[in-house]
């Protein structure tokens, strides 16, 4: 693929040349030109760090350039605020939503530019504008006096989007938009974008997912180091050739697969369910496999693994970890050889104010000292042995783990496993908001584990894996279970299943 492909006789809606930022010695931007027509959906990918969002901040005046030009349309754009950007025609959906849970939906699509008389809001225009703005969507349970507060996450991501619409939007960017959706809902708003594309929107679409951006988008630009690696057409440029460009070399295999040995069964359940969900689930485990369990939001996964490893009650059923038996509390799940890596790492798989060394020591403390003692010079050169394996990059064991990328902080996590020899690794969406790169790195690692190419204690680990990226699940999994409504269905080679298959058990259309 060349690094640029020609552009089409059509000008640009929208077109940047040159755009560089620095922050102080740091060069986020070093002459980035970008460029979106109407009616085009444009992909922008790039590992954190890339510029992605200094760019897209440039783009929607929520930071101003050192040098370069902007164009929108037949003028010269240089927004000086985001609500200068939106009254040009510019709106940017961030992955964080940033409405007013408190607000109605109405209330919010108009939020900052209410219509008004005489000091006074005109509500009945105000309803009248956002009917019309949420009537591009199929969603009636989106009723305009309703509180945002009381709405999924897919039903807010559409509340912000028909805000855009309603300040008559011409551009529209979306910065990870499926990070928390369903799958259901990920088709529904890959439907709509389809039909903002008709509409002549000009639509910049931002993901760590190659495969989704393979999809929806017509164009992609690849950013690494502030600066443009690779533009092409999607269908003129693999997946691997993205990754490639990405990280400045060829990435031979994304999902590594080590001669894996499965042993004995480590972790054996039957028959387990929770207050609420799982309902009934058998599964069993060996020593040097991985197994992932697929299946969409709110289908009892994450509930599976909290109920495992003691956080969440059993109401029935029974769970066998190595010679233990029984229902168990965390710290001794721990000291039976599980561990959990949390899917919300920000808020209960880390202590985010605390340091890389008493995160990753923190559930194991003895030996660092005598009489209970903790001794940071001794805490700091085992921290420093996992830093090294697991190739972390950061200043050293005292630095705060809330200064690491998503990728470092993952292996933080999954280090803490390691420094307390766990044999059985729980791992609840081990790869969710980290770039394509860092994803590389944990596939590697989680292969290596099963494989006993790292870790401590004998032989392979074993892994269960929760993962809503099917993609993965088939890449790096030995066996794939699916979960629909609580109940786990049976485990199978990856060899024997696919996609459709996994996404048809999922939504409950079949059970093989």
């Amino acid at each position: 693929m060349a690094p640029g492909v020609a552009q089409a006789a059509e000008a640009p809606l929208l077109e940047m040349e040159g755009v560089s930022k620095r922050f102080g010695a740091t060069v986020a931007l070093a002459g980035v030109s970008f460029s979106v027509r109407a009616g085009e959906v444009h992909g922008l990918v790039g590992e954190n760090g890339a510029g992605k969002s200094t760019l897209m901040k440039a783009l929607s005046g929520a930071l101003q350039p050192d040098s370069g030009r902007m164009r929108l349309g037949d003028a010269v754009y240089a927004p000086r605020n985001p609500l200068d950007a939106r009254r040009a025609g510019v709106a940017m959906i961030y992955q964080e939503l940033s409405l007013a849970n408190h607000l109605t939906v109405e209330e919010n699509i108009l939020l900052g530019m209410e219509p008004h008389r005489g000091g006074f809001i005109r509500r009945r225009e105000v309803r009248e504008r956002a009917v019309e703005a949420l009537s591009h969507f199929e969603h009636p349970e989106i009723r305009p006096d309703i509180q945002v507060g009381r709405l999924s996450v897919a039903a807010k991501q559409l509340v912000e989007i028909a805000r855009a619409l309603a300040v008559g939007c011409r551009m529209l960017v979306l910065d990870e938009p499926t990070s928390s959706l369903a799958q259901q809902d990920v088709e529904r708003l890959f439907a709509l974008i389809a039909v903002l594309k008709k509409q002549g929107k000009a639509i910049v679409y931002i993901s760590h997912f190659i495969e989704e951006v393979k999809r929806v988008a017509d164009r992609v630009t690849i950013l690494r180091d502030g600066k443009v690696a690779g533009q092409s057409a999607t269908d003129a440029i693999s997946p691997a050739e993205i990754v490639a460009f990405m990280v400045g070399r060829e990435v031979e295999d994304l999902y590594p697969r080590s001669h894996r040995q499965a042993g004995e069964v480590v972790l054996e359940i039957t028959e387990l369910s929770g207050m609420e969900k799982p309902r009934s689930v058998s599964l069993q485990l060996r020593r040097g496999e991985v197994l992932g369990i697929a299946g969409l939001v709110g289908a009892g996964r994450t509930e599976l693994l909290r109920a495992l490893f003691g956080l969440d009650a059993i109401r029935s059923g029974s769970v066998r970890l190595g010679v233990y038996s029984g229902a168990a509390g965390p710290r001794h799940r721990w000291q039976q050889g599980a561990g959990l890596v949390s899917e919300n790492r920000k808020e209960e798989g880390l202590a985010m104010t605390m340091s890389v060394a008493d995160n990753m020591t923190l559930s194991r403390l003895r030996g660092f000292g005598p009489c209970n003692m903790v001794m940071p010079r001794r805490q700091h050169r085992a921290t420093r042995r996992w830093i090294a394996e697991l190739g972390i990059h950061c200043r050293g064991p005292g630095q705060r783990v809330s200064e690491l990328s998503g990728g470092n902080q993952q292996k933080v996590a999954i280090g803490r496993l390691l420094q307390h020899g766990v044999d059985v690794l729980l791992l609840d969406e081990p790869t969710r908001g980290i770039d394509v790169a860092a994803k590389a790195t944990i596939y590697r690692l989680i292969d290596e584990l099963a494989s006993g190419e790292k870790g401590t204690g004998n032989g392979g680990k074993a892994i269960l894996m929760v993962s809503s990226y099917l993609p993965e699940l088939l890449g790096i999994c030995d066996r794939v279970a699916v979960m629909c409504r609580g109940r786990l269905g049976p485990a199978r080679p990856v060899m024997e299943i696919n996609e459709t298959q996994l996404m048809l058990e999922a939504t409950g259309q079949e059970r093989v």
